[in-house]
């Protein structure tokens, strides 16, 4: 039987809100309603649309021709998605047609995405799915805070400027959620020591953070060779960024291939492929617009999106983890014996105090009063962008023994 003859408008709305506040499974959901999983999400994104007017109400009607007007519009936009694949310097290989049916929806051009796809085949602008290797290493969680994956992604994103940027991501396993997106102009130590300040201070404290061996992250040691002897073997230099987590009491887990960090993949290539198409069609060139775009496309992804693996929105399968316990993230608290977070989140250098109680820092003698001569003191440097200063405060047993603040152009080691 239909299912507007068994329930009404109100009882339907009721259960999808249940499963949208996440006091209610999918599962319970489609027994309740005796209706199929591709059923059930079509009348969820018909209930997000617009929660007041949701009617169960619909009209037979035969499908009608598109329109002149809806044909040239497809064909236009089918056109410039074929430029952007062929483009081989942007980070887009494939056909969206899931994004191409919503630009043309914004439009007031509905279209069916079977009709996109057929009208794509006619016109040449469509790809074959290529078959994916089965991949079985896959990372199991059942808390939130059990794993962050962090990646970064250097592309050109926009096909209106020259210029490459990084995209830096975080990610909770379990909810799927994005907990830090944002782009950097370049790709250090700093930025992605910044991006877990943010994760931990908004969020908590993750258990572990799951990385690629990128040189951030990781001291790698290559063969050894006739010309080279080889001095440090892997893991035996620190990071900088692994010594942040360190203080953080984190542990850390280092991918072996890309295909072992799917899951940060997959986000990667829907945000790729939404940006890079807004940029073309807006002709944005600037990184401050393209940051706009992205926070526009994380907020659909966390809060509107339902996920394929999840069968939930992230930040609702987030939340609902924290109401019911399900977590693993620890409160943030400025570990002992420090007594500022930026002496958690900081660039940190060792020093020997010399004959004169001084140390030598990027061609600065700083005096350090009060430890004595020949012993080693912790320095560590917080970066202001914006003001474009260099704090330096150096610690020795436990306690701070002097800063001082200096032009940050005058670090020319570091790159930010």
């Amino acid at each position: 039987m239909q299912l507007h003859k068994r329930f009404t408008a109100d009882q339907v709305k009721a259960l999808l809100q249940g499963y949208c506040q996440g006091v209610m499974e999918r599962q319970a959901v489609v027994e309740i309603l005796g209706i199929g999983k591709t059923r059930f999400f079509a009348l969820l994104e018909e209930y997000r649309q617009d929660p007041e007017h949701f009617s169960l109400v619909y009209e037979r009607r035969s499908p009608k021709r598109l329109t002149h007007r809806v044909e040239r519009a497809l064909e236009k936009e089918l056109r410039e998605e074929k430029g952007l694949i062929d483009d081989p310097e942007l980070p887009i290989t494939t056909y969206n047609y899931s994004a191409l049916r919503d630009r043309l929806k914004e439009q007031g051009m509905k279209v069916a995405l079977s009709t996109l796809i057929e009208r794509a085949k006619e016109k040449g602008c469509y790809q074959d799915r290529p078959r994916r290797a089965t991949h079985d290493r896959e990372v199991l969680t059942s808390s939130i805070g059990a794993l962050i994956q962090h990646d970064a992604s250097h592309h050109r994103w926009s096909p209106y400027t020259k210029e490459r940027w990084v995209l830096i991501t975080s990610l909770d396993d379990f909810s799927r959620r994005l907990l830090y997106a944002d782009f950097h102009e370049q790709e250090s130590s700093w930025a992605h020591i910044r991006a877990a300040e943010t994760v931990v201070r908004r969020f908590g404290i993750p258990l572990q953070y799951y990385v690629d061996s990128l040189r951030v992250f990781r001291f790698v040691q290559g063969r050894d060779s006739f010309w080279r002897k080889q001095v440090l073997q892997t893991d035996e230099a620190d990071p900088q960024w692994r010594q942040v987590m360190r203080v953080l009491g984190v542990d850390v887990i280092y991918a072996l291939s890309p295909q072992a960090k799917g899951k940060i993949e997959r986000p990667y290539r829907w945000l790729q492929d939404r940006i890079v198409r807004t940029c073309a069609r807006e002709k944005l060139t600037r990184i401050d617009e393209v940051r706009a775009v992205l926070r526009h496309e994380v907020d659909r992804y966390n809060n509107h999106q339902v996920h394929s693996t999840t069968e939930e929105v992230p930040v609702i399968r987030f939340q609902k983890a924290q109401r019911e316990g399900n977590s693993l993230l620890r409160p943030f608290a400025v570990p002992f014996p420090y007594s500022l977070p930026k002496d958690v989140f900081c660039l940190r250098e060792k020093r020997m105090v010399n004959g004169y109680r001084r140390i030598s820092l990027a061609n600065h003698d700083i005096v350090v009063p009060g430890v004595p001569l020949r012993e080693q003191v912790d320095v560590h440097c917080i970066p202001d962008i914006v003001r474009r200063v260099m704090e330096v405060r150096i610690w020795w047993r436990g306690s701070m023994v002097q800063s001082q603040n200096y032009p940050l152009k005058e670090f020319p080691r570091v790159h930010f």
